[in-house]
């Protein structure tokens, strides 16, 4: 019996050192390594500070930047520490609500507008936190930004194309456009420019 308990005692511990403390280290060696931007959360820094993650998308509602897609996290929408989804079911009559009053909020922005409002400009990734929008619905956005902030429709479609990441490995999932990227793209212009922006960290309204 005793035997049998040092032989236990010793597992654990061998177990314990190298699943709680080799293998872990070991990754992250290699993470810093191998992958040290990615490992670190893929921050983006811009004049010496970070202004964001390529992983975690910001709120934006001025009408000179290129919106994401609806956020659910609370208290307010990307809260990087409180992922979460809506989870409404497409039966449940709250998430047409929710659809309806996007759909007339981004009609509002651009009246001009007739095309069909792409799906992700109206329902919510589920994590709350996806920081990318499709093609389609980086498009749409292209003749209100271009009128309320100045900048040519030739200039956007660039800088759509520059934030655009390509399916892995050419065939797997679609291509996607960053929003962050895309709007700190867009801000570096504006500093410059006679537009009224204000800074791209600023927290939302809750």
């Amino acid at each position: 019996m005793i035997k049998d308990i040092k032989t236990a005692l010793l597992l654990f511990l061998i177990l314990a050192v190298m699943t709680g403390l080799i293998y872990p280290l070991t990754m992250t060696g290699i993470g810093q390594v191998v992958f040290p931007h990615q490992a670190n959360g893929s921050l983006i820094h811009q004049h010496g500070r970070v202004v964001g993650s390529s992983l975690i998308g910001q709120y934006f509602r001025e009408p000179q930047y290129f919106w994401s897609r609806p956020s659910a996290t609370s208290p307010v929408p990307y809260n990087g520490a409180g992922s979460s989804a809506s989870n409404l079911g497409p039966n449940n009559p709250a998430l047409a609500q929710h659809v309806a009053a996007r759909i007339k909020a981004l009609k509002a922005a651009d009246p001009a507008e007739k095309g069909p409002v792409p799906v992700d400009l109206v329902t919510s990734s589920a994590s709350g936190l996806d920081p990318d929008i499709s093609i389609a619905a980086a498009l749409y956005q292209v003749p209100r930004v271009a009128q309320t902030g100045g900048i040519s429709i030739v200039t956007l479609h660039r800088l759509i194309r520059e934030n655009t990441t390509e399916p892995l490995l050419g065939f797997i999932g679609e291509p996607v456009v960053n929003v962050v990227k895309l709007n700190l793209a867009l801000h570096a212009r504006y500093v410059t420019a006679p537009v009224a922006t204000r800074s791209l960290t600023k927290e939302p309204p809750s």
